[in-house]
C-alpha cells in the first residue's frame, strides 16, 4: 500500500508538471494573423457639408384687414388656390361710440348750415328780381349753398363709413378682405367672431389669411461657423425631404447671411437656396423639414479607395501591398479628394492590387479570406 501511495504521488506531480511546460509552450506560441484584403473601385467622390432646414415658399403674404370689427363670413380654407382680387373675407364694422356721436352731430350742423345758406339764398334772389342786388352777390349767395352742400354730403359719407365701414357704390369696399396675390392659402389663423384689429402706421394688424405661390419654393437653412468660409453662392445642393420618403431635389445656393445667429449654442449663418429642378407632379408643403448637402468639390469616376486602409508614416500615407500569400509590403501613395469615408488615389496602386485591410482571423489553421 506504501508504494501504491508514492507512485500515486510521483504520478501527480509528472502530469502536472508536463501540463505546466505546455501551458507555457502554448502561452509562448503566437497565432498567425490573417489579413483580410480589398481593391480600390472607381467611383464619385463627393466632398459636402451638411445643412439643416425647411423648404418654404420664396413669396409668403400675410392678407389683413383695412379696418377694425368683427369677422363676419370666411371665403376660403387652407389648401384654396385664389386669385389675385378674390374674396377672402368680409369684415362687420363695430363703431366707436364717441366716433358714431361726432360723425351724427356734424351731419346734424351741416344741415342746419345748408338750410340757412338757402334761406339767405331765395331773399337774395328777390333782392336781385327787384335790381337791388347786384348779379355779383347773387352768384357768391350760390356758390356758398353748394359749398353747405358738398359739407352735407361728406358729412353724410364720413357717417356711412364709421358705421358700416364702406362708402355705398364704391369700387373696393374696405370691410372686403381680398387676396393681393395668386397662389394657395396656407393658413386662416382666424375664426368667424373672432375680433379683427386694421393694419395702420402703428399697428401691424390681425392676421386673417396667408397665401403663397406653392410654384416657387426655396431651401432655407443654417450652415454652422466653421462650415460656413468653404461655401458660396452659386454652388449646387442636393436637397432630401423626409416628407417625400427622403426624395431628392436639386438647388443652387443663392443668398448667406452676413451675420450669424446663435441657435442652441451654436453660431449659424441663414442661408437660403433655389430649388433649379423641375419639381413635376410632386407636390411639396410648405414648412417641410429637410437637409441638404451642400457640394464643395467633386469627382467623377475616380480610382478610389477606403481611408480606413491608409497608413501614415513619416506623415505620409501609405498602404500595404500584397506581394504573395499574406505578404505585404509598405507602399506610398498620392491622395487626392476625399469625402471622409473614400479617397481619391491620384498614383500608387492600380485597380488590380490587393490591399491590406483589416484582422480577418488569428488562428493559424483558418484559411485566408479575400474580400473586396
Amino acid at each position: 500500500m506504501r508504494r501504491i501511495g508514492v507512485f500515486a504521488v510521483v504520478l501527480m506531480v509528472l502530469v502536472g508538471f508536463i501540463g505546466t511546460v505546455l501551458f507555457l509552450y502554448f502561452e509562448a506560441v503566437e497565432p498567425e494573423v490573417v489579413y483580410t484584403t480589398a481593391t480600390a473601385k472607381r467611383m464619385e467622390i463627393v466632398k459636402k457639408t451638411v445643412a439643416t432646414g425647411s423648404l418654404v415658399p420664396r413669396n409668403e403674404v400675410e392678407l389683413k384687414s383695412r379696418v377694425s370689427g368683427i369677422l363676419d363670413s370666411l371665403s376660403v380654407e387652407p389648401g384654396d388656390r385664389v386669385e389675385a382680387g378674390d374674396l377672402i373675407a368680409r369684415v362687420r364694422v363695430v363703431p366707436q361710440p364717441q366716433a358714431l356721436e361726432r360723425a351724427t352731430s356734424a351731419l346734424k350742423t351741416a344741415k342746419l348750415n345748408l338750410r340757412e345758406a338757402i334761406a339767405l339764398l331765395e331773399e337774395d334772389e328777390s333782392l336781385y328780381e327787384s335790381q337791388a342786388l347786384p348779379l355779383s352777390d347773387l352768384e357768391r349767395r350760390r356758390v356758398e349753398v353748394a359749398r353747405r352742400e358738398e359739407q352735407v354730403e361728406a358729412a353724410r359719407r364720413e357717417l356711412t363709413l364709421i358705421r358700416e365701414g364702406a362708402l355705398r357704390n364704391a369700387e373696393a369696399v374696405a370691410t372686403d378682405v381680398r387676396s393681393t396675390v395668386s397662389g394657395m392659402v396656407l393658413d386662416v389663423p382666424v375664426r368667424v367672431g373672432v375680433s379683427i384689429t386694421e393694419t395702420n402706421t402703428f399697428n401691424a394688424g390681425t392676421t386673417i389669411a396667408m397665401v403663397a405661390d406653392m410654384s416657387d419654393m426655396v431651401f432655407e437653412g443654417f450652415v454652422d461657423e466653421s462650415e460656413v468660409g468653404k461655401v458660396a453662392e452659386g454652388m449646387p445642393l442636393r436637397i432630401m425631404v423626409g416628407a417625400m420618403n427622403n426624395a431628392v431635389l436639386d438647388g443652387e445656393l443663392e443668398h448667406i447671411a452676413p451675420k450669424g445667429q446663435v441657435v442652441d449654442g451654436a453660431v449659424q449663418f441663414a442661408i437660403r437656396a433655389k430649388l433649379s429642378g423641375a419639381l413635376g407632379d410632386r407636390f411639396v408643403r410648405a414648412g417641410s423639414s429637410a437637409n441638404a448637402d451642400i457640394v464643395l468639390d467633386k469627382r467623377a469616376d475616380v480610382l478610389s479607395i477606403p481611408e480606413a486602409l491608409l497608413h501614415f508614416e513619416g506623415g505620409k500615407p501609405h498602404v500595404y501591398v500584397e506581394v504573395g500569400e499574406q505578404q505585404f509590403e509598405l507602399r506610398p501613395v498620392t491622395l487626392g479628394l476625399s469625402d471622409g469615408l473614400n479617397v481619391e488615389v491620384v498614383e500608387g496602386v492600380t485597380a488590380a492590387e490587393q490591399l491590406r485591410g483589416r484582422v480577418a482571423s488569428a488562428d493559424a489553421s483558418k484559411k485566408p479570406k479575400r474580400g473586396r
